[in-house]
């Protein structure tokens, strides 16, 4: 009995490495892969570093961020807990950076509808 050895002893001296996702690597909470998924999908370019997924998804989590974190404070200013919609509309109408990125964001609502009544 005393040579015999546990079953995990042996995994815990070897170099065993969990896989760990480029988000986890990256700190991030958008998925890095979707990103090199889709960046790859749509033939933006022929060739794509390893990096660019992982910048952009910080990219996009850091819009996303300032958007709901105005958001919030939009929804307490009026008396909310919880974020709606309309609260980033405001948002987005309100902040002369974010509406020069999104544009007019009900114009697409609205095209939507006259799509559907044709």
């Amino acid at each position: 009995m005393a040579g015999r050895r546990h079953r995990g002893s042996s995994r815990s001296n070897t170099s065993s490495r969990r896989n760990t996702s480029r988000s986890t690597r990256a700190e991030l909470q958008f998925p890095v892969s979707r990103v090199d998924h889709y960046l790859r999908e749509g033939n933006y370019s022929r060739r794509l570093s390893s990096s660019a997924p992982v910048f952009l998804a910080g990219v996009l989590e850091y819009i996303a961020s300032n958007i709901l974190d105005l958001a919030g404070e939009e929804a307490h200013a009026n008396g909310r807990k919880r974020i709606s919609p309309e609260h980033v509309y405001q948002v987005v109408e309100n902040n002369q950076q974010l509406h020069e990125l999104f544009g007019n964001p009900r114009s697409l609502g609205e095209e939507m509808s006259e799509l559907s009544e044709d």
